[in-house]
C-alpha cells in the first residue's frame, strides 16, 4: 500500500490531468453520439467538458514543469565552461521562481473575483475552473524552490527531474 500512495503522490498531476482529459473526451463523443443519432444532447456537458479541459492543461503543465519536459533553449550555456552553466542554471531558477510565484499571486486575486461569478449553464462559481491556475502555479512556485535548492546545494544534478 505505501508503495502504491508514494508512486500516487509523484504522479498525482500526470493521473488527474488524465482522468479529466478521459472526462472531457468521453462527454464530447458521448454528445456528438446523442446528437446525430437521436437529435437531443446532454444540455452541461460542454460546460463540464470545458472545465476539464481547462484543468488537465494546467495540471499537465505543472507535471511538464516537474518534468522539465517544457522546451527551452540553452544553445549557448551548453557551450560554457560548468562554473557558468551552474550559475546560469541558478539565475533561471530564481527568474523561474519569481515568474510563477507572481502568477500564484495573480491567480488568487482573480480567484477572489471569480468566486461569486456563476458559470452560464451549471451556475455554479467560476472559481471551480479558475482554481486550476491557482493549483498549477502554486505546484509550478514549489517546484522553483526545490530545483533552486537543489541546484544551489548539487549543481551536477540540475538536469534531475524531481
Amino acid at each position: 500500500m505505501g508503495r502504491t500512495l508514494k508512486k500516487f503522490m509523484i504522479n498525482f498531476e500526470e493521473i488527474f490531468a488524465s482522468l479529466f482529459i478521459v472526462t472531457t473526451t468521453t462527454l464530447v463523443m458521448l454528445n456528438v453520439v446523442l446528437r446525430y443519432f437521436f437529435k437531443t444532447g446532454i444540455y452541461w456537458s460542454e460546460e463540464v467538458a470545458t472545465g476539464c479541459f481547462v484543468w488537465s492543461v494546467f495540471l499537465g503543465a505543472a507535471a511538464g514543469y516537474k518534468r522539465k519536459a517544457h522546451v527551452g533553449v540553452d544553445m549557448l550555456v551548453s557551450l560554457a565552461n560548468d562554473k557558468i552553466k551552474e550559475l546560469v542554471t541558478v539565475i533561471v531558477d530564481i527568474i523561474l521562481l519569481v515568474i510563477n510565484g507572481y502568477i500564484t499571486y495573480i491567480a488568487v486575486i482573480y480567484l477572489r473575483l471569480s468566486y461569486t461569478k456563476p458559470t452560464p449553464v451549471l451556475g455554479i462559481s467560476s472559481a471551480t475552473i479558475s482554481s486550476s491556475i491557482l493549483v498549477s502555479f502554486s505546484l509550478m512556485s514549489i517546484y522553483s524552490i526545490l530545483f533552486l535548492v537543489r541546484d544551489i546545494r548539487h549543481p551536477e544534478r540540475s538536469q534531475e527531474v524531481l
